[in-house]
């Protein structure tokens, strides 16, 4: 039986302070309050040496900013790491998959020009294989009550569902799912289960959940009732007294199948 994985997400942007601008780790809350931490590639380093299972970095305003993230991270993270990742953010062409998976990603997350031309999912796949194509769904709820996708960094409301999105994103040839509720994002109040839960169970790739683990609970729940096939969380790995390794020692506690040392 695969074994569900526990993933931190690294989420960055461009730094406003300095004379010199540079790519730097951030929290947020709800996609809008940015919080700058530290250095993505030496909490990497960290987490690796805790035992996750897998990376994500994440450039969150690269889509708004209409740019690609930059290749320096994706570089450094290669050369440092020894752990699969996923890179996301500005991601638009087939050239840009070309260019991050060269240059040391193993998957590249795709939201807002999937959105806009879903036929770049059909074509980064057949190219580069299902395996390497990660469709990453941000959402909320509208003022209408309705679930809808979001893109440009959860700027921009788009009339797509996530559920019939997700379902489309599969037959379009990705080989995974990345949920990430805005609603949730940074607020520590636990996932949103009911989501996961119903795209988990329409889909049959792999399902990664986050926005709103804030205790080690919140990532057994998104396994047993979300029934995702991994959790991913930032803000509870830089500010709770936790880390991946103690996480998944709870997590198996619970009785899921999580792989507990290197």
């Amino acid at each position: 039986m695969q074994k569900q994985r526990l993933i931190p997400k690294l989420q960055m942007t461009m730094s406003s302070f300095g004379k010199k601008p540079k790519m730097v780790l951030v929290t947020t809350i709800n996609f809008d309050r940015i919080i700058e931490i530290g250095d993505p590639v030496s909490q990497a380093k960290i987490y690796e040496a805790q035992a996750a299972d897998e990376l994500i970095f994440v450039d969150i305003r690269a889509s708004s900013e209409s740019r690609m993230t930059t290749i320096d991270v994706v570089k450094k993270a290669a050369e440092q790491i020894f752990m699969p990742f996923t890179v996301g953010g500005g991601v638009k062409s087939l050239e840009d998959f070309r260019i991050l998976l060269a240059n040391g990603a193993d998957k590249v997350s795709v939201n807002t020009a999937a959105a806009e031309d879903p036929d770049l999912i059909d074509k980064a796949s057949k190219v580069f294989g299902a395996q390497c194509v990660v469709l990453s769904i941000d959402f909320r709820r509208n003022k209408e009550g309705r679930s809808r996708v979001f893109v440009k960094g959860g700027k921009e409301e788009t009339s797509l569902d996530p559920l019939e999105w997700a379902v489309e994103g599969e037959k379009r040839g990705a080989g995974e799912i990345l949920l990430t509720s805005i609603d949730r994002d940074g607020t520590r109040q636990g996932l949103d289960l009911e989501m996961t839960n119903t795209i988990s169970e329409a889909v049959s790739i792999p399902v990664i959940t986050s926005g709103g683990c804030g205790l080690a609970r919140h990532f057994v729940e998104g396994f047993i009732q979300g029934h995702a096939d991994a959790v991913s969380a930032g803000t509870y790995f830089c500010f709770k007294d936790e880390n991946p390794m103690q996480t998944r020692a709870q997590i198996k506690n619970a009785g899921i199948s999580i792989r507990l040392h290197q």
